[in-house]
């Protein structure tokens, strides 16, 4: 394939010349008309296609009345949307927005732009839409990897722009939060702990966006450009500003108790030598240098300081334009840009517990009575160990991401003659994502901080008395008073990563009626159409990180994956208007690829691998009332770059060490499987505020995920019932082989419950504590592997009416439903599979109910232009996973007091005035009962867990109000 790279490099000339040579042959007055019409699922350009698959879509319309500017919002209230990354995502964000359809995961939908890729994969940012100028989004369900390539395995996400314009536009919208705190339980329990409660009543959550787009035809219409620029703006808001995110909530005896960090404000020492070895002091609350013993009325709440909402400033701007020379030759190009500058916010580092560190005892930052709790002496000059926890209040840790996208996009179009046509394109797109993370506590520097001697009367670092390190200072941290601010200028710092992402693409596609040769069939009126295609893709990651990301645990990164592919795709209807037979019609699809990656940093290529999707599809209409459809599609995701390249590193996540505390949940004997030494047992330390470590990373030998899905439905339009639509499509999707972190619950619960082996030695405990935590020497690994297969099925529904009354109006209904059959993962092939349907819980995540819809209902009034409308969003039931005692959810974590959350039930009322020819006002209110999220106790998050909540599925911020205005010139 050493030669693939040339013929991608010729694809533009060669189309340039096909372009060339029939500007040649037709006259350059000929004039007639040929519109691109974007038909999500297919290449095939025929007038009036229908697409097969079923395709659900959100029009401008409905974007406005939402009353939202992010667009990934708009998206996760339709039920075939699990929320993903989004701005209410704080700790471990990296300040992108994405959407996962059909709970599948974010990485396995293809988001598009006008049926062409948006941004490179892993860049994947749903902020580079501009939602006012957005004419629709279409949400098409089931493989699409035959027509668009790797990724579309449960389905796309096209967005299709409004790139023609004449004229000026400005929209601009403005929408602020409004909520009442009376959650009594968990109020009480704030008031139980004396922590800080959420104001009875809050106003925040502001934002504002505005966006100015204008356009105009040229040369009589042949051309067009136009062009737009926006700037959008969120307002933070804090956990502590609602009741249910103000404190870690837990579940204690059925009722909720402010667990907070017993990695504290006034310091924690556990000695692991000396007489007091294993007893956990903490420094007295009166700032005196006395230790006391340790216990929950230290614990601090972290809470407050983090985002429920994180601020956000986003600029974009693009330009459209495309020249038509004739009809056998169009030029466009478009480009696109934002900046989007957000942060993410928690509370303040601390010296964690975990580490051994080294105090002398002579030290003279020690007291007395601290010296003898320590070295059972107060003239020892023996090295004691002891972990040492202090939360350094003075600042916040704060991750400033920045991401910076250019996507440009050149072709020719037009037709080669009266049956086939062409399109040539090149497009580029580039993100650069330099992230800052600051007011970090170095922990290499503290241990040096924490070794002092008295030199003449002066504490002095021991490293620079043996003149190891001229710049240490002398760390206090055994009075509540803590440190001075030259030591914690010397042991704060920062972290600075940088990661650049680059997508460039080459396609060449050709469309084709066939039935203008008489490739017709002898039942139908129109003839075969065809689409054939070549594709060239690659994509490049490089991530750097600075030393003390090194020091940490993270390296540098880099890897390229390349893609040659070819397509056909045919569609024949082989029945038209006969009898019981209004039309049959068959669609098919195939594409063949060639895959390379590599890394030049590690020195490392993977395999050359090939694979071939297809589809095959089939619509039939006995009448004009209703029409079937059904598919078949094979899709295939292969791994990006970081899954196969990326450094090992460690992270955390959220579990329980059933091994840890004096008085552990699991025997010995069980443990022991674990890695825990006799020694150990009964001394482990806690994960902290039950967080632990994971070792994650990637795989160069990771292949491919295969998928299948089949689709099957009807769409009914009854010609007796003006006015009336409605759908209805099963959906079965089976991922084999999918790529992803073994999840680290999973690891532990089957080490303990089956005792295999092979999930007992992903197990790595650091033996100075016995426990999964910090780093380094604890954690569970959980590195990517292609370890089994993930099934979902269910049902869609969809209805629309719209009917007109004489004095009343006009009035329109619809509604968009899912009924989830089954969400089954199965984690390594062979050893069992779980059911997440109608469940929530730390193996199976957010919320997956078995019924989700949304329901408007709009009037149009009498008076002129005045539009009413009113939203209803439907969440059901759930219940907590690790409540149901099967082998992948018992966990040690259970609860009665979130042990299902109920049923949600959103309303939303939106409306719209004209003012004068040029303005409409628009108006509305999200969750008008200032409904509640629900209040989860800590440790049964999950992914996109936040501030005790879902904040994704369940509105976080309570009632919010929003004006927004649009003119047109």
């Amino acid at each position: 394939m050493r030669g693939t790279p040339r013929i991608s490099r010729n694809v533009l000339m060669i189309g340039t010349a096909l372009a060339a040579l029939a500007a040649g042959l037709v006259p350059a007055g000929a004039q007639e008309t040929l519109e691109t019409v974007i038909v999500t699922g297919t290449h095939i350009q025929r007038p009036n296609l229908q697409a097969v698959s079923p395709v659900t879509t959100v029009d401008s319309a409905e974007i406005k009345l939402q009353g939202v500017a992010e667009i990934e919002t708009n998206l996760n209230r339709l039920p075939q949307f699990t929320p993903d990354a989004n701005e209410n995502v704080n700790n471990g964000s990296g300040g992108v927005a994405t959407v996962n359809l059909r709970n599948l995961g974010a990485g396995r939908n293809l988001a598009l732009i006008d049926g062409q890729r948006m941004l490179p994969t892993e860049a994947m940012d749903l902020n580079f839409v501009p939602s006012a100028m957005v004419e629709r989004v279409d949400v098409l369900t089931g493989g699409a990897s035959a027509v668009y390539g790797s990724d579309a395995i449960s389905g796309v996400v096209n967005f299709i722009l409004n790139k023609h314009m004449n004229g000026v536009k400005i929209d601009a919208q403005y929408s602020i939060s409004q909520h009442t705190n009376d959650l009594s339980p968990v109020r009480d329990a704030v008031d139980a702990k004396k922590y800080n409660k959420a104001p009875d009543t809050v106003w925040n959550g502001m934002k504002y966006s505005v966006t100015l787009a204008m356009g105009s035809d040229l040369a009589n219409g042949r051309g067009n450009v136009s062009g737009y620029v926006g700037y959008r703006s969120n307002n933070s808001v804090l956990w502590g500003s609602r009741d249910y995110s103000s404190c870690p909530l837990v579940d204690t005896n059925g009722a909720y108790e402010c667990l907070g960090s017993s990695q504290h404000a006034y310091g924690v020492f556990i000695p692991s030598t000396g007489p007091n070895a294993d007893t956990a002091y903490a420094n007295s609350k009166d700032g005196s240098k006395t230790w006391v013993t340790n216990d929950k009325s230290f614990n601090y709440n972290y809470a407050p300081l983090s985002y429920l909402q994180r601020p956000d400033r986003r600029v974009t701007a693009g330009a459209f334009g495309t020249f038509k020379v004739n009809d056998y030759i169009e030029a466009y190009a478009n480009f696109m840009y934002m900046n989007d500058h957000t942060h993410a916010q928690i509370a303040p580092d601390a010296i964690w517990l975990g580490r051994q560190f080294q105090i002398n005892c002579d030290n003279p930052l020690l007291s007395n009575q601290q010296k003898t709790a320590l070295c059972g002496s107060t003239t020892s000059t023996a090295m004691a160990k002891s972990q040492v926890a202090f939360r350094m209040v003075a600042a916040p840790r704060y991750d400033d991401i920045r991401h910076e996208d250019f996507r440009f996009q050149f072709g020719l179009r037009g037709k080669l003659n009266e049956a086939f046509s062409y399109d040539v394109s090149a497009l580029t797109a580039r993100s650069v994502i330099p992230e800052f993370y600051s007011n970090v506590i170095n922990q290499d520097k503290a241990a040096l901080g924490l070794q002092v001697v008295s030199v003449g009367g002066v504490p002095t670092c021991l490293s620079v008395v043996n003149q190891e390190n001229d710049t240490c200072v002398p760390v206090d941290v055994f009075s509540a008073n803590g440190p001075s601010q030259k030591a914690l200028n010397y042991i704060m710092t920062h972290k600075f990563s940088s990661a650049t992402h680059n997508l460039t693409q080459y396609a060449v596609n050709v469309n084709g009626d066939l039935g203008t040769y008489g490739v017709t069939s002898p039942w139908a009126n129109n003839g075969l159409a065809v689409a054939l295609g070549y594709e060239h893709r690659t994509e490049k990651k490089v991530f750097t990180v600075d030393a003390l990301g090194i020091a940490d645990g993270g390296a540098n990164a880099e890897g390229k994956i390349t893609n040659d592919e070819v397509y056909i795709e045919a569609d024949l209807p082989l029945i038209e208007n006969k009898p019981f037979v209004k039309a049959l019609t068959l669609n098919a699809g195939y594409r063949y690829t060639i895959y390379n990656a590599e890394s030049a940093l590690l020195s490392m290529k993977s395999p050359e691998k090939t694979f071939a999707t297809y589809k095959v599809q089939a619509e039939y209409a006995p009448t004009d009332d209703i029409r079937f459809r059904a598919g078949f599609n094979k899709a295939v995701r292969a791994p990006n770059t970081s899954e196969l390249f990326d450094a090992i590193g460690v992270s955390n996540y959220p579990t329980v060490d059933p091994c840890s505390g004096a008085t552990p949940s699991k025997s010995l004997a069980l443990c022991q499987l674990s890695g825990v030494t006799a020694a150990e047992y009964g001394h482990i330390t806690p994960c902290p505020t039950d967080v632990c470590s994971q070792q994650t990373g990637g795989n160069p030998a990771l292949k491919p995920e295969k998928a299948e899905t089949i689709t099957a439905g009807f769409v009914l339009t009854p010609t007796i019932l003006e006015n009336f639509q409605m759908s209805f499509d099963y959906y079965n999707i089976r991922v084999a082989g999918y790529i992803a972190n073994l999840d680290a619950n999973i690891v532990l619960t089957q080490c303990f419950d089956s005792q295999n082996p092979y999930y007992c030695g992903l197990v790595h405990r650091d033996h100075t504590s016995g426990g999964i935590i910090f780093g380094k020497n604890g954690y569970v690994i959980a590195s990517n592997l292609n370890i089994g297969s993930m099934k979902t099925q269910g049902l869609d529904f969809t209805a629309s009416y719209g009917f007109k009354t004489e004095a009343s109006g006009d009035f329109n209904v619809s509604l968009v439903g899912t009924y989830l059959l089954s969400q089954v993962t199965e984690p390594l092939h062979g050893l069992g599979s779980y059911d997440c349907t109608g469940l929530f819980g730390p193996v199976c995540g957010q919320s997956t109910p078995t019924w989700r819809h949304s329901t408007r209902v709009t009037w149009n009034t009498p008076f002129s232009g005045v539009q009413l409308s009113l939203n209803w969003r439907y969440i059901g039931r759930v219940s907590l996973s690790s409540n149901t005692g099967l082998p992948f959810f018992n966990t040690s974590k259970t609860s009665n007091l979130n042990s299902h959350i109920s049923d949600y039930n959103y309303f939303d009322l939106a409306g719209s005035v004209p003012i004068g020819e040029n303005l409409i006002l628009r108006a509305g209110v999200n969750n008008v009962l200032d409904k509640t999220a629900p209040a989860i106790d800590n440790g049964l998050l999950s992914k996109f867990g936040n501030g005790n909540s879902y904040p994704g599925v369940y509105d976080p911020l309570g009632r919010v109000l929003f004006v927004g205005v649009e003119a047109n010139f």
